[in-house]
């Protein structure tokens, strides 16, 4: 490798990382290269220099892998959107190097040697259109906006790459043209579009929303400005797994893949096999995906405590399971109201959905799960609420994942505490970027 000009360097690129970089080396400091891949020699151009690596974006390519493939959208390259990673890469290529990110972070982090294949996502493809392998299937996009001018941001930086279109967008979100519009007042739009209903959202970011100028868009949709009158509750979309719709709130989470949900509901189903009469956590419930799938195999003899923090979210998942008097939904942090379950202290009042769902357990005090599913956040879940699943746990653990770091951090923690990998899956759920969904299903040791 050579140093060309002070911030441009001829590079061997070596292996991936985790987070869309490969490694290179220069004069014993580690480089961080973005748009390049294994195997490949590069000209990059220094974009962060730190005092033990460097980040920096493949400028030209010297030496192509056979792996390459011209990127499919006119923003994506070195200096322009950041958000997607791997887009010079073709489709079966994106999946061996997610694999192989998830393996190093699994052996590295976590002790477990494991081979990974990262399984494509089926996606449901209803109407005229039909996106390209690999486009079209994000169904909630963040636009940044600047001046009103809509845009998405570049790598690491608040500075915006104005588009007229994201490829990866759903059809539906695209539909809206949100993009070709400007948003004076906005700082960003948020398309949401529900791949099983048709329901469209547009949420507004800005710091008055009442005074964002709203432009006529090219569909209906319901608007999210600002917060709602008391009493009358955020517009949503409906989406609907297993036959059952389930009511998402403005930006409430869901699986951004039309065919996540889904694939990740039977995938927790067929790892746990739910018995009648069993007790199973969903932790991080969210809207109460996982509640909703695994109260119809417990039956009316087993119970489901759904936990979740975030208020809007706890409201949407007491109404899209009102009908389930096997299930409750306690609100608060998991690692307070597991504590709570553990110890018998929780609350039949403001944490629990109703008395019916959990009377003939005592309220929803639970001194053991047979099951336990978790999806926590990026952050993952952490030593504290690993301590305290560990000691509910009856037979088996699911925890899903989109990020593998911290997902092998806690697999750590849980084998510590004599848990250990049962099975392992991982899913193509973010076609284009480095982000990659996890299933791992743990059993005691």
């Amino acid at each position: 490798m050579t140093e060309l000009e002070p911030d441009v360097l001829e590079l061997e690129v070596g292996n991936v990382a985790n987070g869309g970089f490969c490694v290179a080396r220069h004069e014993g400091r580690v480089v961080f290269v973005r748009h390049a891949l294994p195997g490949e020699r590069v000209r990059a151009r220094v974009t962060d220099r730190t005092k033990n690596f460097l980040r920096a974006d493949a400028v030209e390519i010297i030496k192509a892998s056979p792996d390459r493939v011209p990127e499919p959208c006119p923003f994506a390259g070195p200096g322009r959107c950041g958000g997607c990673d791997w887009q010079h890469a073709s489709l079966p290529a994106q999946r061996a190097l997610k694999a192989a990110v998830v393996q190093e972070q699994l052996e590295r982090l976590a002790g477990i040697t494991r081979t990974v294949v990262v399984e494509e996502v089926p996606y449901p493809v209803d109407g005229e259109v039909t996106p390209p392998p690999g486009l079209g299937w994000r169904t909630r996009v963040q636009f940044s906006v600047s001046s009103g001018v809509v845009g998405l941001r570049k790598h690491r930086s608040h500075d915006i790459e104005p588009v007229d279109e994201c490829l990866i967008a759903h059809p539906g979100v695209e539909l809206m043209g949100i993009e070709r519009k400007r948003w004076p007042g906005a700082s960003g739009v948020e398309g949401v579009v529900s791949a099983s209903t048709g329901d469209r959202l547009v949420v507004l970011r800005g710091r008055d929303r009442r005074k964002i100028r709203v432009p006529r868009l090219d569909v209906p949709v319901r608007l999210v400005r600002g917060k709602p009158e008391p009493g009358s509750g955020l517009p949503y979309v409906r989406e609907e797994v297993s036959g059952r719709l389930y009511q998402v709130s403005g930006s409430g989470f869901w699986q951004v893949h039309p065919g996540a949900a889904q694939l990740l509901a039977d995938a927790v189903l067929d790892a746990l096999e739910p018995k009648p009469g069993d007790i199973a956590l969903d932790l991080y419930c969210g809207v109460g995906l996982f509640a909703g799938v695994l109260a119809d195999r417990v039956g009316d003899e087993g119970l489901v405590v759904g936990v979740e923090s975030d208020g809007q979210a706890v409201r949407d998942a007491r109404f899209n399971l009102r009908d389930l008097p096997n299930v409750s939904i306690e609100r608060g942090p998991v690692e307070e109201v597991i504590a709570d379950l553990e110890f018998g202290r929780a609350s039949s009042g403001s944490r629990t959905q109703n008395k019916r769902g959990t009377g003939h357990h005592g309220g929803a005090r639970v001194r053991k799960a047979d099951l336990v599913v978790l999806d926590p956040p990026r952050t993952g879940a952490g030593r504290e609420a690993v301590d305290h699943i560990t000691r509910l746990a009856g037979r088996k653990i699911a925890y899903v994942s989109c990020d593998p770091a911290t997902l092998a951090r806690d697999l750590a923690y849980f084998s510590e505490r004599g848990w250990t990998l049962e099975s392992f899956r991982a899913f193509d759920a973010f076609p284009m970027t480095h982000h990659v969904e996890c299933l791992a299903v743990l059993v005691r040791g």
